[in-house]
């Protein structure tokens, strides 16, 4: 028997729920339907879903908080999470992307858009494997235990800013455009705007400190590189 792909939505309003619910179904997905966070919590406590359609606003804890929280757990980490939502600026799209989320549609939506981003994260699977040791220079990153280290002291990444490194630290010295970032380190993601690396090329920056921080460099007109040679002062 052919396995069709579940989906959770995460959804409080039930029209909505229902209206992608008939699409999904109509489209060989298994849906699964919850209006707030305690009956979301309890739906992926039962079964690991293939994607999650989940709300910003919600009855209780916001989707947000969920994303935060489920891509914090080992056994829920992996799964696609796109987010629904009617908050349609720059800023409330890197924040769900920075809690985890792997896509942000903004409503109203066609259902046409929504299959087409359901389809693109269950191809797009760990774009990047960050795993093993790589160091540069005083910089080590671990994959097995998720840490960054500079002089030997830990530094506070978060995990996209971690990936964004690692990607990196693996191709050091190479400029690497907004374009070939995103492909590899949130995957082949046509809906994400180059913008949003700059972004969190920024928050890298801000979390390696201000020495380690001078090693990756800005290529103007092209994008971003790693280096091993500091600059001297």
């Amino acid at each position: 028997m052919r396995h069709l792909p579940s989906v959770l939505i995460v959804e409080d309003e039930s029209a909505i729920a229902e209206l992608i619910a008939v699409n999904l179904r109509h489209n060989g997905f298994r849906p699964t339907w919850a209006m707030d966070s305690e009956s979301a919590q309890r739906e992926l406590d039962a079964v690991l879903p293939d994607v999650i359609l989940l709300d910003w606003m919600l009855p209780g804890e916001s989707g947000l908080v969920l994303a935060k929280r489920w891509r914090a757990n080992p056994r829920s980490k992996a799964v696609p999470i796109i987010m629904l939502t009617a908050r349609g600026d720059e800023a409330d799209r890197v924040a769900g992307l920075d809690a985890g989320a792997d896509d942000y549609i903004a409503k109203p939506f066609s259902t046409k858009e929504l299959l087409a981003r359901v389809r693109a994260v269950l191809r797009r699977r760990a774009p990047e494997q960050v795993a093993g040791l790589v160091s540069i220079g005083a910089l080590a990153l671990d994959g097995a235990t998720y840490r960054v280290t500079f002089n030997d002291q830990l530094l506070k990444l978060g995990p996209i800013e971690f990936k964004l490194l690692h990607y990196l630290m693996c191709h050091p010295e190479h400029v690497q455009s907004r374009g070939q970032l995103l492909d590899k380190v949130w995957g082949d993601h046509v809906f994400i705007e180059e913008r949003t690396v700059d972004v969190h090329v920024k928050r890298l920056r801000e979390a390696l400190g201000l020495e380690a921080g001078k090693m990756l460099e800005t290529v103007r007109g092209i994008g971003y590189r790693l280096t091993a040679q500091m600059p001297t002062a």
